[in-house]
């Protein structure tokens, strides 16, 4: 458990001072904008194609990995849509829930693998990246489309047709596809300049990703938040990784690729959730909260959940 605080420290430490360079004016707010581009089209990119391409994965579970993650998240999309009648919020509201119980922070993940896993850890993280992200845009989009939606029925397309889109032309996607195949073909990673290019720019995307997470924080929101965001929370941050874990057992994964499915499970809310629910009619004020309240709640849960996924995953 100690060993697991530790190698977790550091993740939000940066993230603590990437909120600190923010409100300390450190650099100007035009900068975080960019960085995060950066990170996200760049070197976050160049970080999963390399360790995609360089990885056994003859030697790892990916196959079940992805169907354990995807499952966990439509496990808890569907307990969360039944039980919507229980919340007792608007439309808007629920969207928000669904977002802020599905959607993972990719980086405070990478990281938290890397740390834990080494570069095994990176490549398992990119196999979750490939199954969940189109997953939980989807679903995302979906409910938003239904619970809020007010177009007609050419928009609705056009909204479809833009997801879709979006989720082919993912560059977090592509790149994982691009290591896949790189490894699947026999190529690998060319140890001469494209190899050591990469590497460069891969080592820069999760200090950097972590920073931007930090810088994003709106501490004075929670004063705020309501029972919405606690039970959003509490699904993302336990009932998540718990269907994971569950899931895991029953698939027969163990070692990495079993704490890796429940690592990723366990993310807090990635904050692009706030992006769509603002141009998609979802609760953005909510969902401000949810990212703010389940980053800060992660340095708590990650380390006791991931703690007890390795005590029961261990070979």
């Amino acid at each position: 458990m100690l060993d697991t605080v530790l190698a977790l420290v550091p993740i939000f430490l940066l993230i603590v001072v990437g909120f600190a360079m923010k409100r300390r004016g450190f650099v100007p707010d035009a900068f975080w904008a960019p960085a995060e581009k950066t990170t996200y089209y760049i070197t976050f990119p160049a970080l999963l194609v390399a360790s995609t391409a360089r990885a056994p994965l003859e030697e790892l579970d990916w196959g079940p990995l992805m169907l354990v993650n995807a499952g966990a998240i439509v496990a808890v999309f569907a307990a969360m849509t039944l039980a919507r009648p229980l919340f007792g919020v608007s439309a808007a509201t629920f969207t928000s829930m669904i977002q802020g119980g599905i959607r993972p922070n990719t980086y405070i993940g990478l990281a938290a693998a890397a740390s834990l896993y080494g570069e095994a850890g990176v490549a398992l993280t990119a196999v979750c990246i490939a199954s969940v992200v189109p997953l939980v845009n989807v679903l995302a989009v979906a409910t938003l489309v239904r619970c809020v939606g007010t177009a007609t029925t050419t928009s609705r397309w056009q909204r479809l047709l833009q997801t879709v889109r979006g989720i082919v032309t993912n560059p977090l996607i592509l790149a994982c596809a691009l290591g896949m195949a790189l490894n699947g073909v026999g190529i690998g990673m060319p140890e001469i300049v494209v190899g050591p290019f990469l590497d460069i720019l891969g080592s820069a995307a999760l200090p950097v990703g972590l920073l931007a997470v930090g810088a994003g924080l709106a501490p004075e929101a929670i004063a705020g938040s309501g029972r919405a965001v606690g039970i959003t929370s509490a699904a993302k941050l336990f009932g998540v990784p718990l269907a994971a874990g569950l899931l895991a057992l029953a698939a027969g994964l163990d070692g990495a690729a079993a704490g890796v499915a429940v690592l990723y499970a366990a993310l807090p809310c990635s904050a692009s959730s706030y992006v769509l629910a603002r141009q998609m009619g979802g609760d953005a004020p909510m969902m401000a909260n949810v990212i703010t309240v389940q980053t800060l709640a992660a340095a708590a849960t990650m380390p006791l959940v991931i703690g007890a996924a390795l005590a029961l995953f261990s070979p």
